[in-house]
């Protein structure tokens, strides 16, 4: 049953990103607005001032926006073959079952450079983008997604898989 619930997991974490690029390709205008909004760092009241700087460039958005939806559909495919991967060698035996983890440990990986180095790393904490609505609440999901991609690639290395 661990092991099923481990291919489920993983195949969730692929299904979880393609979610997310998909809805960002149904709503591509809002979200390279959205980027171009953070990037801008407009309406920053608690910290107006930054070490760094804004981008208002509208290319540079799209660029940002393509590596987002690369790193999202790479996550979504990864995550799927890797639940598949797991899910078929959920009878062999342990060696083999190990050995089948190498795409979901992957997608959980991408998911983390994703959504922790993408969207906390420079969209929080470069482009501070907590100070507003937009952005704080693409931060929060950001959050619980690598969260619970961590905890996934944990519970998939870490434990027995007899």
């Amino acid at each position: 049953m661990l092991r099923i619930i481990k291919a489920a997991l993983v195949a969730t974490i692929g299904l979880h990103a393609l979610f997310y690029a998909l809805q960002n390709i149904a709503n591509l205008s809002q979200a390279h607005g959205a980027l171009l909004y953070v990037f801008s760092n407009a309406d920053h009241e608690s910290y107006p001032k930054t070490l760094f700087f804004a981008l208002e460039n509208p290319a540079l958005a799209w660029v940002a926006l393509a590596i987002v939806l690369l790193g999202e559909f790479a996550t979504g495919i990864f995550g799927l073959w890797g639940g598949w991967d797991l899910f078929r060698a959920r009878k062999a035996d342990a060696a083999q079952f190990h050995a089948a983890k190498r795409a979901g440990i992957i997608a959980a990986g991408l998911a983390l450079l994703t959504w922790f180095g993408l969207f906390m790393t420079f969209g929080a904490a470069f482009f501070q983008m907590w100070q507003t609505q937009v952005g704080g609440a693409s931060m929060e999901g950001a959050f619980m997604y690598a969260m619970a991609s961590a905890i996934t690639m944990l519970f998939v290395c870490l434990t027995n898989d007899d």
